[in-house]
């Protein structure tokens, strides 16, 4: 089996990982501050989305959050699995039935986004992620000075 070099491979996450990551912060700040929460729950409603205004704001915030939290490499395994669960939401409420293709209003974005964010929350942040940071930071190190034989 063939396994890419650790430098290689986490070089991958961090690209998958901004790209993901810079795609929900846009659509979470879109909800936030372009339409706005309230215009995003009746539009939520409109569509038969249950608990529109509860939807509109756990959308807004874990892709806004989610999103920036993605590409800086913080709490991964977490906030994969949220932005998940945003997009299966998605998926069942709104673009179930509507084909494959966005330009139809099908599924495909939804489905690269939360498979995506899923594979990141398996896998992990990787080298290049605060996550990476703070688990270095916490890990043991070795006694300073020679060691000694009882």
């Amino acid at each position: 089996m063939f396994v890419f070099p650790a430098q290689i491979r986490d070089v991958a996450i961090l690209i998958a990982r901004l790209g993901i990551g810079f795609i929900f912060l846009a659509h979470g700040w879109q909800k936030l501050f372009t339409v706005g929460v309230g215009p995003t729950a009746a539009g939520f409603r409109k569509i038969g989305v249950p608990l529109p205004t509860l939807s509109a704001w756990f959308a807004a915030l874990v892709e806004s959050i989610g999103g920036l939290f993605m590409i800086i490499g913080f709490l991964v395994p977490i906030v994969g699995v949220l932005l998940f669960l945003d997009m299966l939401g998605a998926f069942l409420t709104v673009h179930i039935g509507q084909g494959l293709f966005v330009s139809s209003g099908g599924s495909e974005l939804v489905i690269a986004l939360g498979v995506g964010s899923l594979m990141l929350a398996a896998v992990g942040a990787g080298l290049y992620s605060v996550d990476h940071a703070i688990a270095a930071n916490r890990a043991p190190h070795p006694p300073h000075g020679p060691k000694t034989i009882p």
